[in-house]
């Protein structure tokens, strides 16, 4: 998946993550920042410096469909899309798991009592996920109304704690957004998946 000193990066910047700390990495859409989506301290800082308002919500990579059901309710409509596109640029937005097993998440990252949740394509996105073994917060890597990052160096203006190159990205569109309503896929954000059944 990586060479030496790209395992070396990942294995610090999930000791980072797990310390409270904000990461610049790369997804498959664009270079994301992130942290760790139950610390709240973290997820106030990444959501500042997005400049990114209150009560909007923000999208979390998880490093599988089993992650992300500890997290989100899945219906049929929503596994089988899961299993179809994920890994890939399609986030489905499923009601929140509250109860006594459902890992704590911090309010900030839900909206309307759903949350967002992708398994992303790319191998140092999922590898972030899976050492941190909780979702991670992935928002591009720039301010909100601006443009997205494709290369780490354009990131470097973002106030992270630590970054990680994945070399210059394709020019891509942002990852697909859907819910499930009455059994039926509704679109809310269009990106590079068309997803149909």
């Amino acid at each position: 998946m990586e060479n030496r000193k790209q395992k070396i990066e990942i294995q610090e910047a999930i000791r980072i993550l797990k310390s409270g700390g904000v990461i610049i990495f790369p997804t498959e859409t664009s270079y994301g920042i992130g942290c760790d989506a139950t610390n709240t301290k973290a997820v106030q800082r990444v959501f500042k410096i997005k400049n990114r308002p209150d009560g909007k919500g923000t999208p979390l990579i998880v490093d599988s469909l089993a992650m992300a059901q500890m997290w989100g309710v899945f219906n049929k409509t929503a596994k089988k899309l899961a299993k179809k596109y994920w890994p890939g640029a399609l986030t489905i937005v499923v009601p929140y798991r509250r109860g006594s097993h459902a890992p704590p998440v911090v309010r900030i990252c839900l909206h309307d009592k759903t949350v967002a949740l992708r398994v992303s394509s790319h191998p140092i996105a999922r590898a972030l996920a899976k050492g941190l073994g909780r979702p991670l917060v992935a928002t591009s890597a720039n301010r909100s109304g601006e443009s997205p990052c494709f290369t780490v160096a354009s990131a470097k203006k973002i106030p992270a704690d630590f970054f990680i190159s994945g070399g210059t990205l394709r020019l891509r569109q942002a990852s697909t957004l859907v819910r499930i309503i009455n059994g039926q896929i509704e679109v809310l954000r269009k990106g590079r998946i068309n997803p149909v059944l």
